[in-house]
């Protein structure tokens, strides 16, 4: 692996001095000027921080001796919905190292909730679907548990059809372990995989946890799923997720977004940490606060951000308590187009703050984009919409190739400390 830095003191993950580029093409930097390039890794503010050195040790391991997984998670608002960069990390994570397929992880139908569907797959029905998401339709109000993607799609036909596959993506593991996330408590209904029906081992139902899990002999990387009552009157069908996994080595980026989202709204996800522990996450970034901030500067409330913030940290490290947090700073946004956003700056505090008092990474977008007023001139350089919240295409892909060059850094950083701690003894 290629060492790109030096340290002052070999014990001190803040004095480390990363390049600006890694991987990267250096020839972007006449092309777009302005990025603060120096600003691009994950920063630590500790001595050490045993968490990031475990997800290193497993990640080295996985890399050079092909064994083992990890689970790694990108939570959001709309950024994460459309899964733009977030795939770009993924179709990278699973195929730069030969021999790590790795797993797809959480998908959701959001073809069926008539919403913006992530472009790298496909879900279709013959039937209509009733869609739900925790930021519209209040838990509360509609009397929904919603769990880790913080979505459900509805049916009350007797007989219902899903059809899953990838699209427009480098990445498509195949899977021999799917999990159906659906009612809790007795699940009425008779499942059959046309043509891959004879592929189905065993199938296992949790009414408790509100799943069922098949098992397949061979691999497969399309379902045509169907649903058959058992009796006559039974409640609605809902989903609220797949989960694909695999027995190859291997990495999984699970990208969890919905429209409009913010620290609040997965909080109010009963569920949320159930199903997460089903999946413990080795490494979990964290990118929200966009909707957080997107207040009058006199109504947004660092310290409720921070206690929000702090309570999806902790259901994440309750899940795994060796997992990795990336705490990552929002983009520089305007509030209704026209005002500079003063509460993204707030929001970076407390985020290093929260690295501090947990020895985590941060990935400060808001200051490798150039901080206050910055989304502007990404947005007359073609790199975000004219909203200056959300990015363009090419801009996503860009945040794509950024954030894999911070983790390449982070991998070269963590190898220099282990190189030179055996050389010392």
């Amino acid at each position: 692996m290629l060492i790109t830095g030096s340290l002052r003191s070999q014990d001190s993950l803040s004095n480390y001095h990363f390049h600006d580029f890694r991987d990267m093409d250096t020839s972007l930097r006449s092309t777009y000027p302005f990025v603060n390039y120096s600003k691009n890794n994950f920063e630590f503010f500790t001595k050490e921080s045993p968490n990031f050195k475990t997800f290193y040790n497993k990640l080295d391991k996985l890399i050079t001796k092909k064994e083992g997984k990890l689970n790694m998670y990108h939570i959001g608002g709309s950024h994460l919905q459309a899964d733009i960069y977030t795939n770009d990390i993924r179709m990278d994570l699973q195929s730069r190292w030969e021999g790590l397929t790795g797993e797809r992880g959480w998908v959701f139908p959001f073809d069926l909730a008539k919403t913006n569907n992530p472009g790298n797959y496909e879900f279709s029905s013959p039937n209509a679907w009733r869609g739900l998401r925790s930021v519209v339709h209040k838990p509360k109000k509609v009397g929904f548990d919603y769990g880790i993607l913080g979505c459900a799609v509805t049916c009350a036909d007797s007989a219902m059809i899903i059809k899953f596959k990838h699209d427009r993506t480098t990445s498509k593991p195949p899977m021999n372990h799917l999990r159906i996330f659906h009612n809790i408590g007795e699940f009425p209904y008779w499942l059959h995989f046309g043509e891959d029906e004879l592929l189905v081992g065993r199938t296992v139902h949790n009414p408790e946890l509100g799943s069922t899990d098949i098992y397949f002999t061979d691999y497969i990387d399309t379902f045509n799923l169907q649903f058959c009552r058992t009796r006559n009157e039974v409640p609605e069908l809902e989903i609220y997720g797949f989960l694909m996994m695999n027995d190859e080595p291997g990495i999984s980026y699970t990208a969890i977004g919905i429209n409009g989202a913010g620290l609040y709204t997965y909080l109010r996800n009963i569920r949320f940490e159930e199903q997460l522990k089903t999946y413990p996450p080795d490494f979990f970034a964290y990118s929200v606060g966009t909707n957080d901030g997107n207040v009058p500067y006199k109504d947004f409330k660092p310290e409720v951000y921070k206690r929000n913030l702090e309570k999806m940290m902790q259901m994440a490290l309750r899940a795994n308590p060796d997992c990795a947090l990336l705490l990552t700073v929002p983009n520089d946004s305007y509030y209704h187009r026209r005002y500079l956003n003063k509460n993204i700056a707030r929001e970076r505090t407390v985020i290093i703050e929260l690295a501090k008092e947990y020895n985590m990474a941060v990935w400060d977008l808001y200051g490798l984009m150039g901080e206050l007023g910055s989304s502007k001139t990404w947005r007359n350089n073609k790199l975000m919409r004219s909203d200056m919240i959300h990015f363009t295409f090419e801009g996503y892909h860009f945040k794509g190739n950024l954030y894999i060059d911070a983790l390449l850094k982070f991998m070269d950083q963590f190898e220099e400390i282990e190189t030179k701690n055996e050389e010392n003894g």
